[in-house]
């Protein structure tokens, strides 16, 4: 398959999660639709600047996070919405789910089984890549209201 067809299709299957959060948090229905959009541009932009331009998982999902989250305060104001409503949503299919699992799974394996150097490395790597990756969405979730919103200056 083409580079182009992988890129859409991770991005339609990222807007799946992102809509049905929005849904859940009872986004109106007029802003539903931004919330699918952001989360495939996000998750789409990550997914490019991993494969093409060879980023690891955090770095790309902090410059994501943090274009989502710009363009997210630009779009809210023509939509007189809090920007909030829709970038959050648009985080979700950016949360590295299967990292977590593997890490927990390695320790529960650990405990079963007895210490191993290959299950503790494996618990340790998965662990502090889900760590650093939610530390990078939180980072660019934030990253509009710490450089647009400040009320003191930088310097």
């Amino acid at each position: 398959m083409s580079f182009l067809l992988l890129l859409l299709q991770d991005m339609a299957l990222a807007a799946v999660p992102a809509l049905g959060f929005g849904m859940l948090f009872h986004v109106h229905p007029r802003i539903l639709l931004y919330c699918a959009l952001f989360g495939a541009v996000g998750h789409g932009l990550r997914f490019l600047l991993m494969d093409r331009f060879l980023l690891p998982i955090e770095w790309g999902t902090l410059v994501a996070a943090t274009v989502v989250s710009f363009v997210g305060v630009y779009v809210a104001q023509s939509l007189r919405a809090h920007p909030k409503v829709f970038t959050v949503a648009a985080m979700i299919p950016m949360v590295p789910g299967v990292r977590a699992y593997t890490a927990m799974l390695a320790i529960v394996q650990i405990n079963q089984k007895g210490y191993s150097e290959a299950l503790f490395q494996t618990a340790v790597q998965n662990a502090l890549q889900a760590f650093f990756t939610i530390g990078a969405l939180a980072v660019g979730l934030a990253m509009p209201g710490l450089i647009l919103y400040r009320r003191k200056p930088v310097v």
